[in-house]
């Protein structure tokens, strides 16, 4: 999703994303008044669809439609964030549907036990079928669930999808978006927003941890996989059933290519947008995705929101695509002649929900006028109804009943089960990569005496990373129940061996230790708000690489766990530490590092590194080539230091000669 704040969490980082939408509607209107990018649509795929037309279904849609009122139908075109609504509105403005951004909750309170969800979201379902005239079609609710249900305290929390890249396992990433459908499912909710399937290919974009990879080939296995997790497979009796949850590829289409700026122009040819960019949906799409989320970004000029050749032509026509599109955090506000409050433009284009937070009264006037007028054609009106209402058929949402009465509502125990979090644990243990490994000093003896130092070795909100009970993730580690702290997991690891673990932020020690482990890296951002000039590291504060520099000249043996969101230019750190971990954003459950970094007690090599790059590691703070886009898409930028797909294991010569610490050249703005 884009900007999602509740009441509390606005000010001034809501006045940031406001005057954000302002520029980009003023650079967009320029944009109009150039010729708009040439689409040629039979070059695009003629996906089959997942799903064969059900005469039965359609019957019932035609049936529906010719009952509704304009008043009804223009309320499907509507959600609204919990934040700004409450049940009784659904009894008086008939929308179809709400959601829950970054920072919504209950009773505005980030920390709400699960139980007031399902509570809440009973109230909605029943308000939305005591509106009058109320044709028995409830409300739809739909949240960010973008690395586990990541908005519950409590709920398993898996790595960022960075890391899952990092994992080369599709199978694990169904299993995950599984247990993530199930836990959503606990709390009464019906549709998660993800998989994001962007090809990220400029590290300086605050959304590349959202990523999985720069290689289309590998987010194409992985959406794949992660939207049938979440579903179920179509054919089967799982598609859509009680433990499953309606999936969303987002977002389409091209904000990976924006040149690291969020809701960013795309200026590839329409060949680079087809063959790296909409790689995810060409999976997604065949493996039954019911909707699609548009990006807040551009192509060649021209605002997703508003492309109707590619949302209508290319996506619901050659890609088959029969489910419904959803728009951004406004960003239907993003387009010429728009405003929060009234846009046909959009839905001209062909996105069928506008997502619209706390302007939905207006918007839903408007709209109704403008449906009124003709502004708005009766026949496309009809077709948005119609793909809102077909999703919330197929999922069931007619005959389930309320949220608390369905198979796995309330079942608190599976927030966290112990299966579940042994599952994100697994997943932290593949997604490392060893860039590094002087001498083999990995993988350490639990026997020793071990300092763990830098400011990210006990906190949990730093090893997870935005989009983690809060938008921008910056919670204190007891606002996760069940999580484990990587100092935590390395000090459970060697104290059961017999060894010490001590704790010291600022690399403090009275007796030298036999090792130190350094854990730094990037603070936690979502967003716009992880947009950055360079890929230079920490530019303007390098106490981490004091921290590992006193280390060294101490003659203490240093390894480093580098936590971020993203491949940064870290080529000093590189050189002061002997062995250099690239760890991403593991997760509440980060504390499985210690696994991998550690022999058992008896000796043995329990785990071994398994993680490859799935981006292009810097050799400069200039952004890489991104050779893992392949290398007939034409890409700028320089040779790797680390190609994507490299990674030590255990039984590799973990040499790396000293690197040059001053950039070549300006590394430029971003």
């Amino acid at each position: 999703m884009g900007t999602m704040m509740s009441r509390p969490a606005r000010g001034a980082a809501y006045c940031v994303a406001s005057v954000l939408a302002m520029l980009a509607v003023r650079a967009t209107a320029a944009d109009a008044m150039q010729a708009p990018p040439q689409v040629h649509p039979k070059l695009w795929p003629k996906l089959r669809p997942a799903l064969a037309r059900d005469p039965a279904l359609e019957a019932r849609l035609d049936s529906l439609l010719a009952r509704m009122t304009p008043e009804q139908k223009v309320g499907q075109l509507i959600q609204a964030d919990i934040g700004s609504i409450t049940p009784d509105d659904l009894r008086h403005y008939p929308l179809g549907s709400i959601l829950n951004g970054g920072n919504s909750s209950p009773r505005d309170d980030k920390l709400a036990a699960p139980s007031e969800w399902l509570h809440l979201a009973d109230r909605f379902y029943a308000a939305s079928l005591d509106a009058p005239g109320s044709l028995g079609i409830p409300v739809l609710w739909g949240t960010d669930a973008v690395h586990g249900h990541n908005n519950i305290p409590g709920a398993t929390i898996f790595p960022h999808n960075i890391g899952l890249g990092a994992a080369r396992d599709p199978e694990l990433i169904r299993r995950i978006a599984a247990v993530t459908a199930l836990e959503v499912r606990v709390t009464g909710l019906d549709w998660a927003f993800s998989p994001t399937v962007a090809v990220a290919r400029d590290a300086r974009w605050g959304r590349t941890y959202e990523s999985y990879s720069e290689s289309p080939d590998l987010v194409r296995r992985y959406a794949a996989a992660v939207v049938t997790g979440l579903q179920g497979k179509p054919g089967t009796p799982q598609f859509l059933d009680a433990a499953h949850v309606l999936a969303t590829p987002k977002h389409f289409l091209g904000d990976g290519g924006t040149g690291g700026r969020d809701q960013g122009n795309n200026p590839g040819s329409e060949r680079q947008l087809r063959e790296l960019d909409a790689a995810g949906y060409e999976a997604a799409i065949p493996a039954g995705a019911q909707t699609v989320m548009a990006s807040y970004s551009s192509w060649q000029g021209r605002k997703m929101h508003g492309n109707y050749e590619l949302l209508t032509r290319v996506l619901k026509g050659r890609m088959g695509f029969d489910g419904l599109v959803v728009g951004d955090w406004n960003g239907h506000a993003q387009l010429p002649g728009c405003t929060p409050v009234r846009c046909a433009a959009a839905l001209d284009a062909g996105v069928d929900v506008l997502m619209a937070p706390d302007g939905w009264r207006e918007l839903y006037v408007n709209t109704l006028a403008q449906v009124r007028s003709g502004e708005i054609a009766a026949t496309r009106l009809d077709d948005a109804v119609r793909r809102v209402l077909r999703v919330k058929l197929r999922a069931h949402l007619d005959t389930e009943g309320a949220p608390s009465t369905r198979r796995y509502a309330g079942r608190y125990a599976l927030l966290g089960a112990p299966q579940h979090l042994e599952l994100a644990r697994q997943a932290v243990r593949e997604s490392l990569v060893l860039l590094k490994n002087r001498d083999h000093l990995l993988p350490l003896s639990p026997h020793e005496r071990v300092l763990v130092a830098g400011d990210g070795a006990d906190s949990i909100a730093r090893q997870s990373g935005g989009w983690t009970i809060d938008w921008q993730g910056t919670e204190p580690n007891q606002d996760f129940p069940h999580a484990e702290s990587i100092f935590a997991g390395i000090a459970r690891v060697v104290r059961a061996a017999g060894g010490t673990a001590e704790l010291s932020a600022a690399g403090d020690f009275h007796t030298r230790p036999d090792v130190a482990i350094v854990v730094f890296g990037e603070s936690p951002y979502a967003e716009y708000a992880g947009d950055v000039p360079t890929l230079e590291y920490s530019p303007g504060d390098k106490h981490d690489l004091a921290l590992l520099g006193r280390l060294r000249a101490a003659d203490v043996p240093v390894v480093a766990v580098f936590l971020s969101g993203r491949p940064l230019w870290v080529n000093a750190e590189l050189n002061a530490a002997d062995s250099f971990v690239a760890a991403w954003l593991p997760g509440p459950q980060g504390g499985a590092l210690a696994d991998v970094l550690f022999r058992a007690a008896d000796g043995r090599v329990a785990y071994d590194f398994r993680g490859k790059l799935p981006f292009s590691w810097p050799r400069s703070p200039r952004p890489p080539r991104p050779d893992g886009a392949g290398g007939g898409a034409g890409l700028p930028g320089e040779a790797p230091l680390f190609p994507f797909g490299y990674g030590l294991t255990y039984q590799d010569v973990g040499y790396v000669p000293r690197l040059p610490e001053e950039a070549a050249a300006p590394a430029g703005g971003g």
